[in-house]
Parts: structure tokens; C-alpha cells; sequence
């Protein structure tokens, strides 16, 4: 089975059983997920079957938004609820002070990725290493915040939205927050992930393929026995031949390919649609 869907993971559960899951659902054996939510976190998670599973890194996957619930004075070396050591309620805010701190996120930012991630030290997981007790040194990393907008305030929880770029780490900028209203703790009670790019959930209904991908259609105009047989592809039989990656529409199937070098290269043939 070729389907792509968006699915919606609830909290409590990693993204691998829950591909179990949606495996044992639909009957599939071959299946995969795009942009991993760990357990404490819940929302959209794009899911592919078949050779659709090949596809993930071509589609329209950002910028993600995000919506969260910042506990103000936890303290929690995983920045979320699930490690937390201490609670130290701070002074009550105005509306209005937590707002400007949420907003100021806004634009480029530089931070420190949280020491429970999924970056690689050594090829090791920063997580992993962290459960162990070993010291974690992670470098600075940078996001865009294209949007940040306060939701909700009831003391201490601050419940924000965010919209960012890919790789970017929500509990870190919870933290921002808390620090930036003088607070020096501070940890997500709730993650949810509303939007992968053009992607949201809706009762995990079958997409369509060619409206899914982040790259341009390009028309190949020579003999269609070439591309059916995944032969050597001519720039001059290309439509468009600039550089850069494109889809082919066969009809019942679509190829992927790269024009560099004044080369043609498939990058997938043959993925049935």
C-alpha cells in the first residue's frame, strides 16, 4: 500500500510504537514517519507507506508551529515535566509584560539546544548521554521565529504559539521566556505540534503526492520509454534545465530528478501515484 497521511500522536507514546500501531491499523509492513515527536509531546506526524516513505525529504515540511505550556519556576534538566527537581513560584506578571516577552522571540535567534535532544555527540544521542549522567555539551544552534504570540496566562503557566523553523527546540524557548521575564527556571507542562509546513491533521486522510512536494514539476520531452525504464535522462530533453531538483509526472507514476553539472540524475524513479 503507497499512501501518505498525516497522523496525530497523542502524549505518553513514542513515535515508533505508534508507527506500530498504524502498521497493525492498516496492514502495512513497510512504513515510516517524518519529524519524530518524542513522548512527551503530542500532534501532527507526517506518515508514509510504501514507497511513499521515500518521499519525506522532498515535501512541504516547514516552517512548523507549535503551541506550549510554560511552567514559570520548574526546574527540569529535560526542560519538560518528566525530570522535574524543584518548584519555586515567582512573582505574578501583567498580561502585557508576558506577552512583549513571547513576542521578543520573534526574528533570528541563537540559543542552547536543550541537553535532552536528539543531537549526536560522538554519534551518541545527547538524551542518551544525558540519562546516563554523563556531561552534555551541546553548541549554540540557530532558529528563525517567524511568529510567537501568547496564548494564554494564568500564573505560573504561560501557554504560547509558535511558528519556526525546522530543528528548532520549543522547550529551549520556553526556557527564553521564563529568563527574559527574570525568571531563572522554567519547563513545558504541554507540547503539541499543529502544523509540519503544509501539513495538518485531518482524520488521517490520504494526500495527494504531486500537491504534498516542496520542488518544482519539470516536463521531459523526449521518448517517455526513457524515464519508464529509468534510462539516461539529456538536459536538452528537460523543459526547464537549470540546476536544482524537480519532480516528473508520468501519468500514473513520478520521477524525481537533479539537474547539476549540466547532468541529469534520478534521485527516485518510478513512485506510483
Amino acid at each position: 500500500m503507497n499512501r501518505l497521511f498525516v497522523a496525530y500522536k497523542p502524549a505518553g507514546i513514542g513515535s515508533n510504537l505508534f508507527l506500530s500501531k498504524l502498521k497493525r491499523k492498516y496492514g502495512v509492513k513497510k512504513a515510516g514517519f517524518s519529524g519524530t515527536l518524542d513522548p512527551f509531546a503530542k500532534g501532527v506526524l507526517v506518515i508514509g507507506f510504501g514507497q511513499y516513505t521515500k518521499l519525506f525529504r522532498f515535501l512541504n515540511k516547514t516552517p512548523k508551529t507549535y503551541r506550549a505550556t510554560l511552567w514559570l519556576g520548574a526546574k527540569s534538566a529535560s526542560l519538560d515535566t518528566e525530570l522535574v527537581e524543584n518548584v519555586t513560584i515567582p512573582k505574578e506578571f501583567s498580561f502585557d509584560a508576558v506577552k512583549q516577552a513571547v513576542s521578543s522571540l520573534e526574528g533570528e535567534l541563537e540559543y542552547e539546544p536543550p541537553i535532552f535532544s536528539a543531537k549526536k555527540i560522538d554519534g551518541q544521542r545527547a538524551y542518551d548521554l544525558a540519562r546516563a549522567g554523563k556531561e552534555v555539551a551541546l553548541n549554540k544552534v540557530h532558529a528563525t521565529i517567524y511568529e510567537a504570540k501568547l496564548l494564554h496566562y494564568c500564573h505560573p503557566f504561560v501557554t504560547f504559539e509558535a511558528t519556526v523553523s525546522e530543528g528548532t527546540y520549543i522547550r529551549s524557548l520556553g526556557l527564553i521566556i521564563a529568563n527574559r521575564l527574570g525568571v531563572e527556571f522554567g519547563a513545558l507542562s504541554m507540547l503539541e505540534r499543529l502544523r509540519e509546513g503544509q501539513f495538518v491533521y485531518e482524520d488521517e486522510a490520504a494526500l495527494h503526492i504531486k500537491h504534498s512536494l516542496a520542488i518544482p514539476q519539470n516536463r521531459y520531452l523526449g521518448d517517455a520509454d526513457n524515464i519508464k525504464y529509468g534510462r539516461v535522462l539529456a538536459l536538452e530533453d528537460l523543459e526547464i534545465q537549470d540546476e536544482g531538483t524537480y519532480f516528473i509526472d508520468s501519468g500514473k507514476s513520478l520521477s524525481i530528478i537533479t539537474v547539476t553539472c549540466n547532468k541529469v540524475k534520478y534521485e527516485l524513479g518510478k513512485i506510483v501515484c
